[in-house]
């Protein structure tokens, strides 16, 4: 049946940056279709993702760390082994984000930027596929990637460079994996209505330039990812291994 193969029942999952926005619907998604799901954020406001999760009937614990701080990353694999028994699925989408123009962007600022956004997906996902091999079963990961991972953007520099990296290195890692049945895949997602463009749909001009190359017409909202994340955390995306998904109202075609 087509619809077996969406379903993630007894799969266990790791949502990093999922106490709101982007993370947070993944990881409901995620436990809609079957998963137990582990919740993370920078601090412990994140709590309220988990009861919800806890409401369809999975498992679900939130852990609280920086990503940027290489410590974080290990523990995070491990206390989703430790709680769950296993870690089938990774979506590393802890992010953020500073803006400056290039002359000006500080030297702390893009240390930061590439930490959380490049280097912490390296380390979770290194410490995630050493247990999936060790688990010897399927294994998917995937990275929350940007429309800035094939553009440069604008007051970005080092937001540009830390999802380009990812979009590169999830290509790198499906290379090694994929004949270990673990997937890796990214999704690239288009403008959306969450905290990190604020600034953006707070200018009314920068707004009306991005909604006017938006076939769609919109912004998007996080629900508008969740089921490119269902099919690529899903046996449904086997046989895909280092594609970087668009979900961008069109932008990318425009």
């Amino acid at each position: 049946m087509i619809l077996d193969a969406f379903s993630l029942t007894g799969r266990n999952a790791l949502v990093t940056g999922s106490s709101r926005g982007l993370g947070a619907a993944i990881a409901i998604g995620l436990a809609e279709a079957g998963a137990n799901v582990i919740c993370h954020g920078r601090s412990a406001d994140g709590k309220s993702t988990c009861e919800k999760i806890r409401e369809l009937g999975r498992k679900s614990s939130f852990y609280s760390g920086n990503v940027a701080d290489a410590q974080t990353s290990f523990v995070l694999i491990q206390k989703t082994v430790d709680e769950l028994g296993s870690i089938d699925i990774l979506v590393n989408n802890a992010g953020t984000i500073r803006r400056a123009p290039a002359v000006d962007f500080s030297q702390n600022d893009w240390d930061e930027i590439i930490a959380v956004n490049l280097t912490s997906v390296f380390r979770i996902s290194q410490a995630a596929g050493r247990q999936m091999i060790k688990q010897g079963t399927k294994g998917k990961i995937v990275n929350i990637a940007s429309l800035l991972s094939f553009q440069g953007g604008i007051l970005v520099p080092a937001y540009a460079a830390a999802k380009g990296g990812v979009a590169q290195l999830t290509k790198a890692l499906a290379n090694e994996w994929a004949a270990k049945d673990i997937n890796v895949n990214a999704i690239a997602p288009g403008y959306m209505a969450t905290d990190n463009t604020t600034a953006l749909r707070s200018d009314p001009q920068r707004s009306r330039q991005i909604l006017e190359r938006i076939p769609a017409g919109r912004w998007g909202e996080p629900s508008d990812v969740v089921g490119a994340a269902l099919y690529l955390c899903s046996s449904a995306s086997d046989y895909v291994h280092g594609h970087v998904l668009t979900v961008d109202g069109g932008w990318m075609g425009r």
